[in-house]
């Protein structure tokens, strides 16, 4: 077949759409298909270029290219899902949140005049009518599945994509807490840093970059953190197995992620995730005193967790192996095969 994967993208930023969808591609040429990737820029903000960027990909031709059709799209996050086509699938990664559940929060984007709000409701009418259109609709998490259903009581498959491919390993359980993450407040790499602060046991790696960069190092100089937080940027494939490898665990604790491979990535090095009560999609694969350790989003309790399981490293590799063994059960073979069946 001849397949189209959607993305929007921010240029200059990198992340797990970008993964997921760049390895989709591979993996569909790999099993003889003809496929690409398909992108447009989006910038979101002022809010009302929401609305004009969405449009862009309504007026995409993409029933045939080059004189010859195009078999199937598989679009992805707001707003790549607005294309039309006869065969539109839908991978759903998340919708424009800050129309939804961030909406009247300090990540929201919409005020409170009348023609904000107009604007809200304008998206809400766009996501029920292009995703209505799709002729399979999935989600990469339950947590992202429950979110649509509430906004537009439409129903999607869920439908994990694997981790990127790295080296996995693990080579010891080291002394260090392992962050990898876009630098963004709604990440919450503060949470970690401030835990730091008040253990002064607890030494911390940050790998990532983002806008939240500055304030984070920051943070980490203000609180005498130098020597204890190590911010390494973005890194090489080897070097992020490598890290992975040595960390005693991985921090990961956004608020309400939509699904999150940082945490099958770690269970394949055989390393324990300290999360949150609030992180939304990590909850579903990671387990509180099974595969790592979930605690109120307070520094205080991030410290304590983290704490525990440089006390206690045995336990620690039983949480890692036991989560070892669920993203082992996540293939690309099964997601493709539902994919496209």
């Amino acid at each position: 077949m001849r397949i189209a994967v959607c993305r929007p993208h921010v240029p200059f930023a990198w992340g797990g759409t970008e993964v997921m969808t760049d390895r989709l591609v591979a993996e569909l040429r790999a099993r003889g298909h003809e496929a690409d990737l398909l992108t447009i820029p989006f910038k979101w903000y002022p809010g009302v270029r929401v609305l004009t960027q969405a449009f862009l990909w309504r007026m995409l031709d993409l029933e045939e290219v080059d004189g010859r059709p195009v078999d199937m799209v598989v679009a992805t996050k707001f707003p790549s899902y607005v294309v039309r086509h006869p065969e539109k699938r839908v991978w759903l990664i998340h919708q424009f949140r800050q129309a939804y559940e961030l909406d009247r929060t300090d990540l929201g984007q919409f005020g409170e005049s009348l023609e904000e709000r107009a604007l809200r409701r304008k998206v809400h009418e766009l996501d029920r009518v292009a995703l209505s259109e799709a002729t399979r609709l999935f989600a990469i998490s339950r947590n992202v599945a429950a979110r649509l259903e509430r906004a537009t009581g439409l129903e999607a498959e869920y439908l994990p994509p694997p981790p990127q491919e790295l080296d996995y390993r693990c080579s010891e359980y080291g002394d260090f807490v392992l962050s990898v993450n876009r630098l963004d407040r709604a990440k919450r790499i503060d949470l970690l840093l401030e835990a730091a602060a008040l253990d002064p046991a607890l030494e911390v790696v940050i790998a990532g970059e983002g806008p939240d960069r500055r304030r984070l190092e920051e943070l980490a100089r203000d609180r005498g953190l130098d020597g204890r937080a190590r911010f390494v940027g973005r890194v090489s494939e080897a070097e992020l197995a490598d890290l992975y490898g040595r960390c005693l665990a991985v921090f990961y604790a956004p608020v309400d992620e939509d699904y999150g491979m940082v945490p099958f990535e770690a269970f394949l090095s055989e390393k324990p995730v300290l999360t949150t009560r609030d992180a939304g999609g990590p909850l579903e694969i990671v387990s509180d005193g099974d595969t790592g350790l979930v605690v109120a989003p307070e520094p205080g309790e991030v410290a304590r967790a983290a704490g525990r399981l440089r006390e206690n490293r045995a336990e620690a590799a039983s949480f890692g192996r036991a989560g070892k063994a669920i993203a082992a059960e996540v293939t690309w073979d099964r997601a493709i095969a539902r994919l496209l069946a």
